[in-house]
C-alpha cells in the first residue's frame, strides 16, 4: 500500500484514535481545499454505536463492514471525478489496506498525540457514543504506521488551523 509520492493525492484519511482531532482538522481540511468531507463514525452500524456507547470494544469483524463501507464511499467519490477527506481512525495497518483499496493517490495523515492528552479532550466533551473507557483499547489497537506507508505525522497539541495548514503545504495539494 505503498504512497506515490508522484501522484497529487486525491483521498487523504485522517487517522488516530478516538479525541485526536480528526474530525476537526479533516473537515477543515477539506473546507480548506473544497474537497468533500466524510465522518466515518457516520457509516457505523447501530449495533457498532450501541457496543461502543455500552463500553465494549469492537472487533475486527465488527470493522470490516464498516471500512468497506466507507472505501465504497472513497470509491464513488473517485468514480465520480471528486476528491475527499475522512476522518477515520484507521488505527491498524490492515484497515489502512482495506480503506486504500490498492490505490496509490491515498494519503494518510496520523494525528499523534500522548493518552494523557487525549484523555484530557475525551474527559471535556459530550454528546460523542465514545465513551473515555474505550480510549485505552483504543491506543492498544493503534498500529503506528511506519516509513513504507508513508503517513504525514502531526501532533495534536497545535491549534487544528496550524495542523491544516501543515497538512496542506507537506501533502502538497
Amino acid at each position: 500500500m505503498l504512497y506515490n509520492k508522484a501522484m497529487t493525492p486525491s483521498v487523504i484519511i485522517v487517522m488516530g484514535v478516538a479525541g485526536s482531532g480528526k474530525s476537526t482538522v479533516a473537515s477543515q481540511t477539506a473546507q480548506r481545499l473544497d474537497w468533500r468531507f466524510a465522518e466515518a463514525d457516520t457509516f457505523h452500524s447501530a449495533a457498532n454505536i450501541a457496543k461502543m456507547r455500552d463500553g465494549i470494544p469492537l472487533t475486527d469483524e465488527d470493522r470490516w463492514p464498516w471500512l468497506d463501507a466507507i472505501a465504497a464511499w472513497i470509491d464513488s467519490m473517485r468514480s465520480a471525478g471528486q476528491h475527499c477527506v475522512v476522518a477515520c481512525s484507521a488505527l491498524k495497518r490492515a484497515y489502512r489496506v482495506r480503506l486504500a483499496a490498492g490505490h496509490h493517490d491515498v494519503r494518510f495523515v496520523y494525528l499523534k498525540g500522548s493518552y494523557e492528552i487525549v484523555a484530557a479532550r475525551m474527559s471535556g466533551r459530550t454528546g460523542h457514543y465514545m465513551p473515555l473507557s474505550l480510549l485505552r483499547s483504543q491506543f492498544e489497537t493503534l498500529e503506528e504506521p511506519d516509513a513504507a506507508e508513508d503517513a504525514v505525522v502531526m501532533p495534536i497539541e497545535k491549534a487544528p488551523e496550524e495542523i491544516v495548514a501543515a497538512i496542506v503545504a507537506v501533502i502538497g495539494v
